[in-house]
């Protein structure tokens, strides 16, 4: 889920959906759920077109997206608690005022506090903008050098971030190429010794899992024997790293 976000427009993370005009359909940037233009669809007795119908989707299966993006952790939003509190307040229509009954701040604190998430936004515009002009605007010749060493996101249940998790694309595709037989079907050679390489293997293993959906150990390992013949090695790694997540029995296996 948080890939498919990170990866969007604003206007889409804000939405929670993205328009595709070659397939003409809207999709759900929360789970890909996809809904067709001109079909109508049909909900307790009421009919619906597909772009209120991603509406609807979004909010009966994940909520507001409000609440889900001031969710997620620090690292992403750069928030603290205390300013998701003061923003949650804000995001409710709470006054000044009644703001600073309820956490015991100065009303003129909390206005001191719109104006710095006032300015922060600005600056957070200019320098998306400054940035997406700097990987996207330039040359053909410095576009191909800036694809080549643009960084891989780091997924969102990453344990312990650090240099590790700072591959290049095209580390990542040398990794592939040299760690992998076939990518199709998913057969690895050897697992590798370096940090990074590991992290790059593993994070393409975890692709040919389903999110959302919940394995038992047996699946799970069925799986991953069919990509390399040590899987309890893969299954442990995919856990360390923060790819999957189990019960404390291992009854359940999913994705993070």
């Amino acid at each position: 889920m948080f890939d498919n976000i990170i990866d969007s427009s604003l206007k889409e993370i804000i939405k929670g959906y993205s328009y595709d005009s070659q397939q003409k359909k809207y999709i759900c940037r929360l789970c890909a759920k996809e809904f067709e233009e001109g079909e109508i669809f049909k909900v307790d007795e009421r009919y619906f077109v597909a772009a209120k119908m991603v509406e609807r989707h979004i909010q009966e299966a994940h909520g507001d997206m409000f609440s889900l993006l001031i969710s997620y952790d620090k690292k992403y939003t750069g928030l603290t608690e205390n300013q998701k509190n003061l923003l949650t307040m804000m995001h409710q229509g709470m006054s000044d005022n009644e703001i600073s009954k309820e956490t015991g701040l100065a009303p003129a604190t909390i206005r001191h506090q719109r104006f710095v998430f006032r300015e922060k936004a600005k600056q957070a515009k200019l320098y998306l903008s400054i940035y997406e002009l700097a990987i996207k605007g330039g040359d053909s010749r410095s576009l191909q050098h800036t694809t080549k060493d643009q960084l891989l996101e780091i997924h969102k249940n990453a344990t312990m971030v650090d240099d590790r998790y700072f591959a290049t694309k095209s580390e990542k595709e040398k990794t592939l190429q040299n760690m992998f037989i076939s990518l199709s079907p998913l057969r690895l050679k050897s697992f590798a010794t370096k940090e990074k390489k590991k992290i790059i293997i593993l994070r393409r293993i975890s692709e040919e899992f389903e999110r959302d959906k919940k394995y038992n150990e047996v699946e799970v390992n069925a799986v991953l024997k069919e990509i390399y013949e040590d899987y309890a090695t893969l299954r442990r790694y995919m856990i360390e790293y923060g790819f999957m997540d189990r019960t404390n029995d291992c009854k359940e296996y999913w994705l993070k």
